[in-house]
């Protein structure tokens, strides 16, 4: 009931730039925690869309705002990732596995990558920006090599920005029901199932096991890829990060 109560008083808008100022106040008293979608324009094969780190990230975020509090900023979609110089063309993360076939090439879409670096710098000052705007929570996740600059730095950035600071993975992942443990494998094609079925296209990827799709890396999302799965992987990983954020805000509120 004290749930329903409290959604009686705030907006059920979670998206950050639909808010007006006025639900932008309530929220943020309410529970002052940012999700970071940490997303990419990226190849996730022939069958999930370009935006695949995002359209999870993001998916996830929304049902723990609804759940938990808090508000949702849009995808970032600029990251860092593997990068290799061939023949004077650059090719980065997925075009890389092209290499399998001693055919280089760039896989069409992916227009993304930036230096660790600079991630780094755009990274700080978002931080930064949402520490001025009222946020004492953030919470990042996505994109593996954006997740893993975020989860290096949470130390230093929480001294920097006063912030509490959050990534999804859990410390074993092994049981593929993590939020975005494979790329464009069973766990990112289920968790796309889940929250856009629209947007997934099995029928784009070859039914025989014997010919592996370019750019899938993790267990075959023709055989173990599911919408139950995507929606197992949700609710366990939503009911343990709510855990999680609820105890950060009642530290929140007790300082």
């Amino acid at each position: 009931m004290a749930t329903m109560r409290r959604w009686n008083k705030i907006s059920a808008i979670v998206n950050y730039e639909e808010l007006t100022p006025t639900e932008f106040r309530a929220r943020l008293a309410d529970a002052p925690i940012a999700y970071l979608p940490l997303g990419t324009l990226e190849w996730h094969g022939e069958h999930l869309p370009l935006g695949s780190d995002g359209i999870q990230s993001r998916g996830f975020f929304v049902e723990l705002a609804h759940q938990v509090g808090g508000i949702v900023v849009p995808m970032l979609f600029l990251g860092p990732d593997s990068s290799k110089s061939l023949t004077g063309d650059e090719f980065y993360g997925m075009d890389i596995n092209s290499f399998r076939d001693e055919n280089p090439e760039q896989l069409p879409g992916s227009a993304y990558w930036v230096s660790d670096d600079l991630f780094e710098h755009i990274l700080s000052a978002t931080l930064k920006q949402l520490s001025r705007a009222g946020f004492r929570i953030v919470v990042a996740h996505g994109h593996g090599p954006s997740t893993t600059i975020f989860q290096k730095h949470i130390v230093y950035w929480e001294q920097l920005h006063g912030l509490e600071l959050f990534v999804c993975w859990r410390q074993d992942e092994s049981d593929g029901l993590g939020i975005m443990t494979d790329h464009a494998a069973a766990n990112e094609t289920s968790l796309v199932m889940a929250l856009r079925p629209d947007l997934v296209h099995m029928e784009n990827i070859s039914s025989a096991t014997d010919d592996w799709p370019l750019g899938i890396m993790g267990d075959d999302p023709r055989i173990h890829a599911s919408v139950e799965n995507g929606r197992i992987a949700i609710d366990m990983q939503s009911e343990r990060m709510s855990e999680l954020l609820t105890e950060a805000l009642e530290r929140t509120r007790g300082s």
